[in-house]
């Protein structure tokens, strides 16, 4: 400040009275801050102390307060030219900011609140982009061409003085990328994320002496991410640890893993464009049912087995500290909404403002005079000038320099539009047919700079009686809003349009060379109107002018908040007395000057400029919008020249003349003695009206002459400031508190001074018009006298429809306001002026804002431009392109929320932006207590612009909402600003018995939900049950008694056989490779062997072969050769953890176990014995193994959990046997039937399909490997076709790819002849909630080729039981309900109907098997629950896997999932728990028994769910609805960390568009889950890892992401 080198308290008490005056005018706004510099500095000139200015010390990082003489800069004298010519400078480069929002008083009001919250040190973590996605590409490239290259809001450089200046340096070692990290290793209060996953037991951080070669993250962050450089705690240690050090230190705490376990197989290493091979994925070596000590890390606990190392979790860490402060509004009471609690509603505030005064009386406006010469019609005025003062000029344009180009005479002007007149109504058709007829509607499509071709239409219309339509000049198709113009065009049936030879010729064509058929527009015939095309009328004929009426006479456009164009209609006599009104208000007289700076076609400038002037004999100089960014004094030195009268400008035009004013010393302003502001309404014009008469009173301007107005192109003009007398005081300006008019009510204001709006009045009513003001909501209701409403006019000088729209025009033209009780008032109907304000003293009307940028948030209202203003305050400088700054709201979860969207300059840098982003935050949220739902930065240019270059809101709004905005730089807040999601659900304990609980289920009429499959019973082949109880006696019977009966067939890529085996042929094998065991593996019985083999025949003769020796086979996915560093850790540790004896595998596969490569990834010596099985010798075992009972284990079956966990099942001979018999008997199989199986191998089901039913059954199977699709995508399809199966099995890895690569081909597969009208059932083997999109869309896609819709189907199975439910051939087909989402997170089951809001639709599972009982138990209590509830499944049947394989015998776990028991109702059962959550319903279908049927719905694994706000959500459900979101989102999944939920979204278009996805994310989850997102994730296609099952591994994906392996396109921080 100017009084850094004085010492305040040494200076005389009148001097420091006169300062503290000096302090209570600015705070009162009677004083601008450049006054109060000048008027400090000459005070305490005497008394400076010269110092030679010091620069800030690192650690003292208070931003200097805005100086008028830089702390560095001249002495004061000179610094004000040093500054013009920096401030001209900036003017050139497209500066900063846009000054009708300018007011130094409210910058200062920004930078006091926002040194408030610097004690609140804030670090927010800054989001990491990968680096291409922010390189800006040159503007030109991003955009079409900048056509107006300038914008209306566009302004140039603000004065230095009132700019912040630039931060000082801060600190290097602070600014260093990682710097974030000291910060939450040292600072106590943001460490817990170390703290807690180290308290957690398992992290034990390894010494600090290990050699550094700890594998860093491959991807450090590009910036650092601080809320605010100069926010961090003043007292910082002296010494502080170096950061990569402490890099280090953190890079060894990582947590130590379980014995068994290697690093965690990274997927991503090899992340192919495509989604590669999929890969089963241990996490971190989780295995299920080994010993406690050694799987407590697999329990996934939310902060567990996760490396601290991470700096994503770092930033989550800084996240969750910023989203720990207390939200401003207090957490209220609820409200139950539909029985569901949906919406916090607030309860009201007791201290909320509210109006005290008494109801508002109407005010009048002066009577309008009568005058004797007004004439009776426009078009008489006209041809009275014409004919009286044909050589008085009526228009001067200039050219782009601001020369005059040509002057229109009266006379001149009068001749041309009778011309014109004449022609349209007589000569545009052939002879004898009219094309035009009074009544009918043109448009007129004229540039701005040429305001003659413009008027002679217009008036030529009016003369012809035809109704004008001014329109902007289209310039291309994708000009903003350019279908809402041919919505208005069509509306008021326009068919021709009236243009000039050069607009013509400029319109964008066809290459045939016809004008281009715009989107959305009529037909248009398009006429020039240059003289030489006009036909002079005949003697006789003479215009017919009518004394004005109520018929239309133009039409003026208007777009609305939503975007749409409506054209409000303007009667002859309406358009008259306005006329007569203004000249009475303006005191207009013949043969003034007028300088017009305002587009001419509509609004004031069509108003005064056109048709008042024309009225009094005016002559007008119009000064082009270009001209105006070419040369902005141009219309100061025509007021100059002229000695004008009246100039009509925006406080856009009164900022750049200021902005230029020095080039030009000699300038006068005297001769005005109305300088007339349009945008005088606006509440920020005060200080634009201030600054320019400081600048201009020393060039004669007058301080009465400033008349601001308020006008709307419903009412037009509502109230102009008169022009006042020489020497009276100036009106008193109204200082109101922003709180209260958030709230509606008139406050001045006095608390807080940084929460004011200074309003200056825009004078009084207009001469014979009645106003008042009404609510702005609901019934028009009178406001009382100290309350905001929307001011309504009744007048004859109004709009009087919307053209063409009846219902939208009785809202608006003809109101009838109502007093408190609902009574209208009166008869005289009134107009909405969509302006909000209130009568001040005198009947002064004051002006705070517009209902279209009215923004309603929790029932409060802010003014668009308010928040503009605030951001533009936040010093924009660095970041904000030409101060072009969007704000709008989007409503989101039931209320509206604020968006600011500004373009960013391009030399930019990503911190300044952020920075910037940040303040604002804290800027809006201290000045206006309102959250910012997002802010977004997009680069210049890019904004849709308005005809004059301003924004274009509504299409702004809807980029948004469509994702096309493309911003560079984003950031949302919805932890901060979304406060009325419901209070978090406290679980109830059950304090209710058991036994009460059930028999209040009985009571209730509910159903225990259980169900059961058909008796296993008494089957026709009985005898071969009892004799061949094992699958080896099985096939050696088949053998002997069917020996050349093919069982097995398998195709190759090209669909053919390479490969069969008959009875004899696979026992002979099976045979072969027992003897090899016991005698060059020298295996004893019951040992386990791993059977490592393609999908094939081989396979199924190892897995008899092993059950010939006696041997326990354990069936093994091969590594992907091209993939094993992903791969091979899998297999080791299945083979580690299985004990492997051997391992039976091909040669080829041999030769990879040994390779260099898999060197690379384990450890290849410690291999157990090795056989090749592919050139066995042929020998026959001793004998063939039969176990002493049927409970021995026949084989392991091992598989990977979507969570990352590793569980290997034992089942028994019995189980196997019961399984297969089950099967055989649901699907109808025996020896004359063929199936075909597509999927893979392994596990579960599918590897009881592909090696054991067959042999059980004695169907012959058709096997295809899932890989060969990938050569051959038709392969499946055709198999089915060519063998006319009639039964077939497949994965939804294999579905999914038929319907993508092959859903556009169905008519090429018709034409190759494949048909799929045989197939009888289609039966997809998971397990998981069934897919009902891609099934749907399966069999939508392949009816054309004979698919029935009624053959797709599921199957369903465990681990503790491979196959639960299977459709079969008979009973009902499956069925599909639609439950309500809200009440299945409380874990309840409500059937709506199908699309009702919240609905998801749910498949049966396929029917139960045959012998399987199934019961729905709560998880907790283990009760049995009722069929409205949504439980665990649970299951008892003779095919349940025997318990999981241990090494230890982990009994507890054992008993736990295999053997429990229910605490009431039926506790002898044992059962076994699947870990699955659904429900039994019992349909209206009826079995093959006549019973209703009970169907199972599966809806989620337990493991899976996530818990948050205390409820219960399925990941899948919120996947669908992010998929939903945006057309880039290839795939996506969810997880949580810590509390904050964690959307993982694939991007599937451009880099650059990756951040549109994150406020669509948002608001989607944020909309149909009531949940919010706290961290946005975007990878490319392929990241997000699927096992062969075609299920997403989520967990591994969240530990890719926490150790920083995902290389994310860009990561977003909620906050």
């Amino acid at each position: 400040m100017a009084d850094r080198g004085v010492d305040l308290s040494a200076l005389p008490k009148e001097v420091r009275d006169q300062l503290a005056e000096l302090d209570l005018e600015l705070s009162e706004g009677d004083i601008t801050q450049k006054g109060y510099e000048k008027k400090k500095i000459k005070l305490l000139a005497p008394y400076f102390i010269h110092t030679p200015v010091e620069p800030p010390r690192q650690n003292d990082r208070q931003p200097p307060a805005p100086s008028s003489s830089s702390n560095h800069g001249p002495p004061p004298s000179s610094s004000s030219r040093h500054r013009e010519r920096r401030s001209r400078k900036t003017h050139r480069s497209g500066g900063t900011r846009d000054d009708r929002y300018r007011s130094d008083i409210h910058t200062e009001a920004v930078q006091a609140a926002l040194a408030k919250h610097k004690e609140e040190k804030m670090a927010l973590p800054m989001p990491t982009k990968r680096r291409s996605t922010y390189v800006q590409s040159p503007i030109a490239t991003r955009t079409p061409p900048d056509s107006s290259s300038g914008s209306e809001d566009e302004t140039s450089a603000r004065r230095q003085s009132s700019v912040v200046p630039p931060l000082p340096v801060v600190n290097p070692n602070l600014q260093s990328p990682d710097s974030w990290i000291n910060r939450t290793v040292q600072g106590s209060s943001t460490s817990s994320s170390a703290s807690s996953t180290l308290s957690h037991g398992e992290a034990k951080p390894q010494p600090q002496s290990q050699p550094k070669s700890q594998p860093q993250p491959q991807y450090k962050p590009q910036y650092q991410p601080l809320y605010q450089p100069h926010y961090q705690p003043q007292h910082q240690p002296q010494h502080q640890p170096h950061p990569s050090a402490v890099m280090d230190m953190l890079a060894l705490s990582r947590i130590a893993p379980s014995e068994n376990s290697g690093p965690p197989p990274d997927v991503t290493a090899v992340a192919p464009p495509y989604r590669g091979p999929r890969v089963d994925l241990t996490s971190n070596a989780a295995v299920r049912g080994m010993s406690r000590v050694q799987s407590r890390s697999s329990m996934m606990e939310t902060a567990d087995g996760v490396p601290v190392n991470s700096r994503v979790s770092t930033k989550i860490q800084q996240l969750l500290n910023t989203l720990k402060r207390p939200k401003r509004p207090p957490l209220s009471e609820f409200f139950t909404d539909d029985a569901e609690e949906i919406v916090e509603v607030p309860q009201p505030d007791p201290n909320t403002p509210k109006p005290e005064g008494r109801q508002i009386i109407p005010v009048k406006g002066e009577p309008l005079g009568v005058v004797s010469n007004w004439p009776p019609a426009l078009q008489a005025a006209l041809a009275r000038w014409g004919a009286t003062q044909g050589k008085s000029p009526a228009l001067t344009a200039l050219d782009i320099t601001g020369k005059p180009l040509y002057t229109l005479t009266y006379g001149k002007l009068w001749s041309r539009s009778v011309k014109l007149a004449y022609t349209l109504l007589n000569k545009l058709g052939t002879k004898n047919e009219q094309i035009l007829k009074p009544g009918d509607k043109v448009a007129l499509v004229f540039p701005n700079s040429d305001p003659g071709m413009f008027w002679v239409a217009f008036y030529g219309c009016l003369l012809a009686e035809v109704i004008p339509v001014p329109i902007e000049v289209p310039l291309s198709r994708k000009d903003a809003g350019i279908c809402q113009v041919g919505f208005l065009l069509g509306s008021c049936g326009v068919g021709l349009a009236l243009t000039s030879e050069i607009c013509l010729k400029g319109l964008p064509k066809t290459p045939t060379g016809e004008i281009l058929q715009f989107k959305g527009w009529p037909r248009l015939k398009w006429v020039v109107t240059d003289s030489k095309y006009l036909t002079k009328p005949s003697k006789d004929w003479q215009p017919h002018i009518p004394t004005a009426n109520t018929d239309p006479a133009y039409i003026e456009y208007k777009a609305s908040k939503d975007g749409t164009v409506v054209g409000v209609a303007v009667s002859k006599v309406a358009m008259l007395t306005h006329c007569q009104a203004l000249t009475q208000a303006c005191n207009y007289c013949e043969g003034e000057t007028l300088v017009n700076v305002l587009d001419f076609k509509k609004d004031i400038g069509l108003w005064h400029g056109v048709l008042t002037a024309v009225m009094n004999r005016i002559h007008t100089i119009s000064v082009p919008y270009a001209v105006m960014k070419a040369c902005p004094l141009s219309w100061v030195q025509r007021v100059h020249i002229l000695k004008a009268r009246i100039a009509l400008v925006k406080c856009r035009d009164l900022h750049w003349a200021m902005m230029a004013h020095r080039e030009q010393r000699d300038t006068s302003l005297a001769s005005l003695r109305m300088l007339i502001v349009a945008d005088g309404a606006n509440p920020w014009s005060v200080s634009s009206c201030d600054a320019f008469l400081n600048v201009f009173q020393s060039h004669g301007l007058k301080p009465e002459v400033i008349c601001p107005c308020a006008t709307s192109p419903e009412a037009m003009t509502v109230a102009i400031r008169r022009p006042g007398v020489p020497g009276t005081p100036l009106p008193a300006r109204a200082i109101l508190s922003l709180g209260g008019l958030s709230h509606g009510v008139i406050r001045v204001n006095t608390e807080d001074k940084n929460s004011a709006l200074t309003v200056q009045d825009v004078g009084h009513v207009m001469p014979g018009a009645l106003m008042c003001t009404v609510k702005p909501d609901g019934p028009p209701q009178l406001c009382k006298t100290d309350e905001i409403g929307e001011i309504i006019i009744n007048s004859r000088a109004g709009g009087n429809m919307y053209y063409g729209l009846p219902g939208v025009t009785k809202n608006t033209f003809e109101v009838i306001p109502v007093n408190a009780n609902g009574v209208p008032i009166g008869e005289i109907p009134f107009v909405r002026s969509g302006l909000l304000g209130f009568v001040g003293p005198g009947s002064l009307i004051f002006v705070v804002g517009k209902i279209e940028g009215l923004l309603m948030v929790s029932g409060r209202r802010h003014n668009a431009d308010d928040l503009v203003a605030t951001a533009l305050a936040v010093e924009p400088v660095k970041t904000v392109y030409r101060g072009r700054i969007a704000v709008f709201s989007v409503t989101v979860f039931y209320d509206e929320r604020v968006v600011i969207v500004a373009e960013q300059r391009p030399d930019a840098s990503e911190e300044d932006s952020f920075q910037w982003m940040s303040r604002v935050l804290q800027a809006i949220d201290s000045i206006h207590q309102v959250g910012l739902y997002c802010l977004a930065l997009v680069p210049a240019n890019t904004l849709p612009k308005t005809p004059l270059g301003g924004i274009h809101i509504s299409d702004t709004k809807q980029f948004f909402l469509d994702g096309n905005l493309h911003p560079c730089n984003i950031l949302l807040c919805p932890h901060t600003c979304v406060t009325n999601l419901p209070k978090p659900r406290q679980k109830q304990p059950v304090g209710v018995g058991p036994a009460s609980v059930m028999v209040g289920n009985l009571v209730a009429g509910k159903r225990i939900a259980q169900a059961t499959g058909r008796d296993l019973g008494m089957i026709e082949d009985q005898d071969l049950v009892r004799k061949h109880q094992y699958l080896t006696e099985a096939l050696q019977w088949r053998a002997q008694t069917d020996a050349d009966h093919v069982l097995f067939v398998l195709l190759n890529a090209k669909g053919v056989a390479v490969s069969t085996a008959t009875c004899v042929q696979l026992h002979k094998r099976a045979e072969k490779i027992a003897a090899a065991l016991t005698e060059k593996g020298s295996i004893n019985t019951g040992e386990n062997v791993v059977l490592l083999y393609p999908p094939g025949i081989d396979l199924i003769a190892a897995f008899y072969g092993c059950l010939y020796a006696g041997c326990v086979p354990v069936n093994v996915r091969p590594p992907h050769p091209q993939n094993l560093a992903a791969t091979l850790p899998t297999v080791r540790m299945i083979i580690d953890v299985s004990k492997a004896a051997c391992i039976l595998t091909t040669q080829s596969l041999m030769r990879t176990l040994r390779s260099k490569e898999a060197a690379a990834s384990v450890n290849i010596k410690t291999w157990p014995t090795i056989i090749d099985t592919d050139d066995l010798p042929r020998r026959r075992p001793p004998q063939i193994y039969k176990p002493p009972t049927a409970e021995m284990i026949a084989y392991l079956d091992f598989s990977v959990s979507t969570t990352g966990m590793l569980t290997g099942v034992k089942i028994s001979h019995a189980a196997v046997s019961a399984l297969c018999r089950s099967v055989k008997l649901q699907c109808e199989l025996y020896s004359s039937r063929q199936i075909a199986i597509c999927l893979d191998p392994y596990c579960g089901l599918g590897f009881v399909l592909w090696c054991l039913a067959s042999v059980y059954s004695g169907h012959q199977s058709v096997l295809i490997p899932p890989f060969e699709l990938e050569s051959c995508l038709s392969l499946w399809l055709s198999t089915l076709s060519q063998y006319r199966i009639r039964d077939t099995f497949c994965s939804y890895s294999v579905m999914e790819l038929c319907t993508k690569g092959l859903g556009t081909q169905t008519e090429l597969l018709k034409a190759r002849g494949v048909s799929l009208s045989c197939v009888r059932s289609c039966v997809v083997i998971a397990e998981e909630r069934p897919r009902l999109a891609l099934s749907h869309s399966f069999s939508k896609l392949f009816k054309d080729i004979g698919l029935s819709f009624r053959a797709v189907s599921t199957a369903f199975g465990s681990r503790v039981n491979l196959a639960i439910c299977l459709q079969g051939t008979t009973g009902p087909d499956p069925c599909t309900v639609y439950v309500d989402m809200k009440s299945l997170r409380h874990d309840r089951v409500r059937l709506v109907e199908r699309g009702a809001p919240q609905s998801l639709p749910l498949m049966e599972s396929g029917k139960i098997l045959p012998g399987v009982r199934v019961i729905i138990v709560n998880p907790e209590t283990r009760g049995p629950l009722g069929d409205s509830h949504l439980g665990e499944i649970w299951i008892n049947s003779p095919h349940n896997a025997s318990g999981y394989y241990t090494i230890y015998g982990e009994e507890s776990l054992q008993a736990n999932h295999f053997n429990t028991k229910l605490s009431f109702g039926d506790p002898q059962t044992l059962w076994a728990r699947t870990g699955y959550l659904g429900f039994v319903k019992r349909t209206e279908l009826l079995e093959a028994n006549g019973d209703r049927h009970d169907a199972l719905f599966v809806v989620g694994s337990l493991d899976e769910t996530l818990e948050l706000r205390g409820l219960r959500y399925h990941p899948t459900d919120i996947e669908i609805s992010v998929s939903r979101a945006h057309r880039s989102i290839a795939e996506s999944a969810v997880f949580t960390w810590t509390n904050l939920l964690v959307v993982v979204s694939e991007l599937c278009g451009l880099e650059q568009d990756a951040l549109d996805l994150v406020p669509l994310i948002t608001n989607v989850v944020l909309e149909e889950h009531h949940l919010i997102v706290g961290v946005v994730v975007i990878v490319d296609p392929g990241v997000i890892p699927i096992n062969s099952r075609g299920e997403k591994q989520r967990m591994h994906l969240r530990d890719s992401f926490l150790a920083d392996q995902l290389d994310p396109i860009y990561v977003a921080y909620n906050m």
